[in-house]
This record gives structure tokens, sequence and C-alpha cells, in this order.
């Protein structure tokens, strides 16, 4: 990291280019900064964002939590309704005698369209910004600006951490929100590095300097590295990214496949990735886990239909139809099963996703279920071609397949068969 003194681990930096500057950019708490940039009387107030959510009721999942809000215990993908236990509303609090109103907190609906034209904006920055953007989501992009900075130090830092500075003010400054970035040869410690220092951070990691900055780390920030695989790796004593990069690549690979591979030469800071733009997707899903399994139905229905909501609104922010809906349900101890029905057309409709979801959940009935997630699929970017659903019912064709998950993620995520 700049600035660091440390031993570097024998040759593992070998390999990386080291002209190469890659910028994670992420924007903090994304959803909850938009809705303060338009009610600025929420700055530094708990704020939740809910998907699936109308403002009074008690339905729907935690799609984002300030800061503030978090240290009541709010969580991303959090049922509304357990939110609501820990941090009530305060328009509620002020009326009730019984509830303190300076430990209440301001809940929102997602507002996807207003989010996406505070996307844009900050999107045209950073195209200014670097000749390749990346775009990984709604709040989140690689910038190679190789061509437009250098790890040249002057005055006792790297050109490329004034350059980062430079793209944080610039958003800040005329957008009005704040994000945290993170500097580093290859994109895997730059996305590190840009959540190292949260919120509104900048964080910079040299050139031969990326295992260093690793090593004392939990092995969960490897990028790849889920709950589960740093359990399996926790069995081999490999607790930290150092340990990670310094163990025999062998039993990793035995135990992972091509896999245990990557997250052994990304700990040692090898990641030869390009920031190159993204394709169109083949799905677009979304999936939470429970702090525990449950086999409250009622918990389980409220969370798929927030997933439901959210996926949908992504597909719509994308324009994109789907002609497949689907559902994933992880049982104990981390077995997967996927359930999906195809339409009998491409269409573009929230109601049908949360329809579906729902109806294809039934099928889980008393199961106690670790994780769910929402998918669509078959996708088509071309609303025109949209087909009418005129006798559609849900009586369509349904898929079931059941495999064991090769790891778990503990917030909300995209999931990929």
């Amino acid at each position: 990291m700049a600035g660091g003194e440390g031993e570097t681990l024998p040759g593992a930096d070998d390999g990386v280019d080291e002209r190469r500057i890659v910028c994670h950019v992420d924007m903090d708490c994304f959803y909850a900064s938009c809705e303060r940039l338009r009610e600025p009387s929420l700055r530094g107030e708990p704020v939740v964002v809910g998907m699936g959510y109308e403002s009074g009721e008690p339905h729907g999942a935690v799609a984002t939590a300030s800061y503030e809000a978090r240290t009541y215990g709010i969580e991303s993908a959090q049922p509304i309704s357990t939110a609501l236990d820990r941090l009530p509303r305060r328009s509620v609090a002020e009326d009730d005698p019984d509830l303190d109103a300076a430990e209440a907190g301001h809940y929102r609906p997602v507002d996807l369209e207003y989010y996406r034209e505070v996307a844009g904006e900050i999107k045209e920055i950073l195209h200014d910004c670097a000749d390749r953007v990346r775009e990984v989501s709604i709040d989140e992009a690689y910038l190679d600006v190789t061509d437009r900075t250098a790890w040249t130090v002057v005055d006792g830092r790297p050109l490329a951490a004034g350059y980062a500075r430079h793209i944080k003010e610039r958003i800040g400054r005329e957008v009005g929100v704040p994000a945290s970035v993170g500097v580093a040869p290859t994109m895997s410690a730059a996305k590190v590095a840009s959540d190292h220092d949260k919120p509104d951070g900048l964080v910079v990691v040299e050139p031969g300097e990326v295992s260093e900055f690793f090593e004392p780390l939990p092995v969960e920030s490897v990028h790849g590295v889920g709950p589960v695989t740093a359990r399996e790796l926790g069995e081999m004593g490999i607790e930290t990214a150092g340990d990670l990069a310094a163990a025999d690549p062998g039993p990793i690979r035995e135990r992972f496949g091509e896999r245990g591979q990557t997250l052994y030469d990304r700990a040692r800071g090898h990641d030869d990735r390009a920031v190159t733009p993204t394709g169109r997707p083949k799905s677009l899903s979304r999936e939470s886990a429970f702090t525990s399994a449950t086999d409250d139905a009622a918990r389980q229905r409220e969370t798929v239909a927030g997933l439901a909501a959210d996926v949908a609104d992504r597909a719509e922010g994308k324009d994109a139809l789907y002609r497949t809906i689907g559902i994933k349900a992880v049982t104990p101890p981390y077995d997967v099963h996927t359930r999906e029905r195809s339409l009998p057309g491409p269409v573009a409709d929230a109601a049908l996703v949360r329809e579906v979801a729902l109806d294809l959940l039934a099928e889980f009935a008393g199961e106690s279920i670790r994780k769910l997630g929402v998918r669509v699929s078959n996708l088509q970017f071309d609303a025109a071609a949209q087909a009418r659903l005129d006798g559609w019912s849900s009586g369509g064709e349904s898929a079931t397949e059941s495999t064991r998950s090769p790891d778990g993620q503990s917030s909300l995520t995209d999931f990929e068969e």
C-alpha cells in the first residue's frame, strides 16, 4: 500500500504488468446516498431503502442500509419486518411515547428510475476519466487509467493516487454522492482496496505491494472466496490471504480444481484480466441468505417477493425482456435446488415475476431454507418484440435441478449456475 512498509512474499507479484493502473469505483450505500441527495435532511440519519417495499408497510427486503442504520444490525437482503424490529420508523417513533425518535430511522422504497439518473451522471464522469470502463452494476465500475496517469512518486505519493482522488472529488462535486476508490495494478486488488476503507475511502496498492496488502486480510477478502470456500480453506489451515499465497498450490488445485488455482494466483498478486466493457448478460438474478436456516413460510415469501421486485427492476433498467423465471433455494447443509418456468413469449412484467417466483417457492413448503434467489433468463434486448400473454396461466413447464453448492454468499449478490 502507498506509504506502507514490509516484505513482499518472494515472487508473489511476478508477472504483474507494473505499468497498468486500475481503479475500482464503488459508490457507498448508493441507494441511500441518492435518497439523501433528494432529501438533504436525511444526511447523517439512519436510512433504509427497501425493495418490494411500500411506505408504511412491513413487507419487502432491505436493498441498502446507510452506515448509521447498520449500527442497529440492519443488513442488505434482510426482511423489512426484521429491520423494523431493530430500527423503528422515525415517523412512528415521533408519535409513540414508548419509542425514542433518536433511535429510529427513515425508510424509503426503491426508486430505480431516479437511481439510474444519478448513476448516469456518474458514468459520464467515469467515461470522461478513463479510456476503458467496465460497468459492473449501477453503482460499481472498473477503470483502466494507465494512459491517464502513472505510478511515479511525486512529493511522497504516486501520481495515480492524485488522479483517483480527482475522480472521487468530481463525483462528489458534480453529482453529490460519496464514492470509495481502490487503485492497484490488478482488477482483483483494486476491488479489495475500494472496500478496505469505506465509506468515502481511497486506498492505493502500488505494484510489488499487492501480496503485502493481501497478506494480513481474512481469506474471504480474496475475490471469489465465499463463506463455504473460506471454511474449507480453514480446514486446510488457511485463514488469511497470506496463508493462501504461501500455501502449496497442489492440494488447493486438488480440492477446488481450476478455481483453486485462480484464488491462489490472486492471493499472490496475479490477475492478468483486462478491463473490458461488459457484454449483455444471459440472465439477471438476486439472492439473499438468512442468518440461519428458516422454515417460516411468511418470511420466505417476503424475501422472494422482494428479490423478484429487484430482479424485475434490474431487467427494466437494462431494457431486457425475459422468457424464463426461476428461483433458487439452498437447504442445509448447502444443497442447491432450482426451479424455473418457461413463458410463451418474452415479457417485462414485475407482477408476473413475483407471481411465478412465489408459485415455484410453494414447492418447498415446510422445508428449512438457508438462502433464496430469483432469476430471469433467456433475455431479449428488444422491447418491440414483447409478446402478449393473453390466456397465460401458472401451468407452464417447470424444470428442476438439484446440485451441491460450490460456495455460498452471506449478502445480497448475483447468482449464476
